[in-house]
């Protein structure tokens, strides 16, 4: 018997397909077993074995298909993960700017490098479109053999919660894990801040002996990630002790003055919580055996990630800032950023929303921070999904008193909300565009609609 593909979507089951019967949130592929075999499917995964059996086919009973799934598609392809240095990070910010930058900085230091992040996935410099943070089983594993064909030494990939909790990277190698940082999130899927910590340790926990795990030590759960690991912890820091430890000199909106190990360096990032993702990169880089001095260099001169904290300057000296902080502690980190480099006299005005059939828990506390931290906000639709945009809307709303409701306008058309911030704004203002950052599209009834905050923004700017 031969197999010729895997796969655990039915509709794409074809003649010598592995055919993984996983129940999902949405359906349960023991459902359509009979309908693979009749597309020619020749063997078949399951944790229920179906109560009629074909004597053609073969049955194989498993605890978890899902794990199943990454362990197969890793041999299926070849174990591509071992042939390759593979770093994933994961938490709830910073992941994208990390991995984009490390991508950057070991093509720039002469290497084959492969990227899998939220924006894009790339091979050196050619461009796969993203669609998931962590790409399922097969996807990941089909990439991560293209990444080896192509020469590739390395791959930086975003682990997200999701893809831990759904065994999307079970069969993985990984050389090295990065943790950034954990806050409120994805409590929609997870249901308990316990049960996302728990996802996010979980990958740790799953390292060899020969991998690094670099934690954040300033958060509080940086060593509980650890706590079980078999890897080789080390630590990064801005405020305590740690392997790697960076010193803000100076923070302003063309970029940080910092001192790490005792080097002095500036880069173009912008905001506290860049030098943490900046400390990371470098504590990565001089993990994986590369010159400090070098890294530092071209560190130095590289920009952050898309739609991450990027800034348009307006004919008329208004400053436009664009972040995908789409959470509390993101949106709190943007904030302060710009309250530390602004000089008080301008006006600060954000445009902000939250996203459908996502955790519903942190739309109040997202308008909270934005009018704790904003002279002017605008409350408008982020991605609504499925949900009525009013709904959210009504939701964030009601985490204000009514000093801060006074500081907010409610316009539900995201287009129209950045213009009004626009024609509010008079020279050395800043509008702030928060939640979406390098997304082109706005998600409406199931339908994506053309839609870029930076051209938007762009557009009424000038």
């Amino acid at each position: 018997m031969t197999i010729v593909s895997l796969c655990f979507d039915s509709r794409k089951a074809e003649k010598g397909s592995l055919f993984f019967a996983v129940k999902g949130s949405a359906s349960d592929g023991h459902l359509y077993i009979e309908d693979v075999i009749k597309k020619g499917a020749v063997a078949i995964v399951c944790e229920e074995m179906p109560k009629t059996l074909n004597d053609k086919i073969t049955y194989i009973q498993v605890k978890n298909s899902n794990e199943a799934l990454g362990f197969c598609a890793s041999e299926f392809y070849g174990n591509p993960s071992r042939e390759l240095q593979l770093v994933g990070i994961t938490g709830t910010n910073g992941k994208t700017t990390t991995v984009t930058l490390l991508h950057r900085l070991f093509r720039e230091l002469g290497h084959h490098t492969g990227l899998l992040s939220t924006i894009q996935n790339k091979i050196d410099e050619t461009v796969i479109p993203s669609t998931h943070t962590t790409p399922d089983a097969v996807q990941l594993n089909a990439l991560l053999r293209q990444m080896v064909d192509a020469g590739c030494e390395y791959c930086f990939m975003e682990v997200s919660s999701h893809a831990v909790d759904q065994h999307r990277i079970s069969g993985l190698s990984f050389a090295g894990a990065i943790f950034s940082n954990i806050t409120h999130d994805h409590l929609d899927y997870h249901k308990t801040f316990d049960a996302y910590i728990k996802a996010k340790k979980a990958f740790f926990d799953g390292l060899s002996a020969q991998a690094f795990a670099l934690t954040n030590a300033d958060d509080k759960n940086g060593l509980v990630m650890t706590q079980n690991t078999s890897a080789k912890i080390k630590t990064y820091s801005l405020r305590t002790m740690a392997d790697f430890k960076t010193k803000v000199i100076e923070n302003s909106l063309t970029g940080l003055h910092l001192i790490i190990d005792n080097k002095e360096v500036w880069c173009r990032l912008v905001g506290s919580f860049n030098a943490y993702n900046f400390t990371a990169i470098y504590g990565t880089a001089v993990l994986l055996g590369q010159d400090p001095q070098m890294v530092l260099q071209i560190l130095s001169s590289l920009e952050s990630a898309e739609g991450r904290f990027e800034i348009i300057e307006s004919p008329n000296h208004i400053t436009g800032i664009v972040d995908y902080a789409h959470t509390p502690d993101a949106l709190d980190n943007v904030l302060s950023t710009i309250e530390n480099v602004r000089n008080g006299n301008e006006t600060l005005i954000t445009v902000v929303g939250c996203g459908g059939d996502r955790d519903a828990g942190k739309r109040p506390v997202m308008a909270q921070i934005a009018c704790k931290k904003s002279n002017k906000v605008i409350l408008t639709s982020d991605n609504p999904r499925s949900e009525d945009p009013y709904e959210i809307l009504k939701q964030m709303e009601a985490g204000l008193d009514p000093s801060e409701r006074r500081k907010a306008l409610i316009i539900e058309n995201r287009e129209e909300a950045i213009r009004t911030a626009c024609m509010l704004a008079q020279a050395g203002d800043i509008i702030l565009v928060a939640g979406k950052g390098h997304e082109k599209y706005q998600e409406i009834k199931g339908v994506k609609h053309p839609f870029d905050d930076k051209e938007v923004l762009r557009k009424f700017l000038n």
